[in-house]
């Protein structure tokens, strides 16, 4: 049982370590399905995968939305291996976006990891940094719709974060979501550092486990042909849809569907 205290106004919690993986990852143990652990990318949160999680969990999956911390690739590939420790059983793991690097990373060396899902995703290759693969494909705009602000990084030493400037952000990111819900998403966006973006892969992943990628084609961050290339060369099971860089808020359906085929191939 976990012990709860408050003293001098705040609140400890004990956790038995043995309680830990339970909840969702003993769901998972129960009805013999993997749970699937969604990681966002640049310029979202966790809330851009509500009405994905709602269709997953109608049809039993245990699901866990991380938060990525969108500081440096290493630092953020090692927070999601973390959590994954604490899960019990096998795992979808999925990215969208910057989120398809950190899961690449996460991944490697994993025999947990059943199946990686990339939602308009970056898919690096060893050494290839997402900033790499945006520029080798024209199509992206958004270099043009980018503001940078002045951050301390972790490790103390001055950096740049980027946002997606408020007024552009509907036509940038989500040009089919509804204009109401894009002012509530450019508000609430998560920044990325340059130094994210510009860090270097390590071993991938996708050579050692199957994965499936859904292709926004009409993406202007990460162009279609881009996304269709590092799908190809990954070996994925490839979806290709009319959708803007936020599918998994325009198309939840299409994006709960290719991760559920995933999980199915989980035995």
């Amino acid at each position: 049982m976990a012990a709860v205290s408050a003293t001098a106004g705040l609140l400890s919690v004990d956790v038995d370590p043995a309680e830990a993986t339970k909840g969702e990852e003993g769901d998972s143990l129960q009805n013999g399905k993997p749970t699937v652990v969604l990681v966002h990318g640049a310029f979202a949160d966790s809330s851009s995968w509500n009405d994905v999680i709602k269709q997953l969990k109608r049809h039993g999956y245990p699901v866990v939305a991380a938060a990525n911390p969108l500081r440096g690739l290493t630092g953020d590939a090692a927070h999601i291996k973390s959590l994954l420790a604490s899960i019990a059983g096998p795992v979808v793991l999925v990215g969208h976006s910057y989120g398809g690097a950190v899961i690449t990373n996460a991944a490697h060396g994993s025999d947990q990891v059943k199946a990686l899902v990339y939602i308009a995703a970056f898919i690096p290759d060893k050494d290839e940094s997402a900033d790499d693969l945006a520029k080798r494909f024209p199509g992206s705009s958004l270099a043009d719709a980018l503001r940078p602000v002045p951050c301390t990084l972790p490790d103390g030493s001055p950096g740049v974060d980027l946002y997606i400037d408020q007024d552009r952000f509907h036509h940038q990111f989500a040009a089919d979501v509804h204009p109401y819900t894009t002012n509530l998403m450019a508000a609430t966006q998560r920044p990325v550092t340059v130094a994210a973006l510009e860090e270097a892969s390590g071993e991938p992943a996708w050579k050692t486990i199957p994965s499936w990628s859904l292709v926004a084609g009409e993406d202007l961050n990460i162009p279609r042909e881009a996304q269709m290339f590092m799908a190809r060369r990954a070996e994925s099971h490839m979806v290709v849809i009319h959708s803007s860089h936020a599918a998994s808020v325009s198309h939840p359906g299409d994006v709960a569907d290719i991760i559920e085929r995933a999980a199915r191939s989980v035995r």
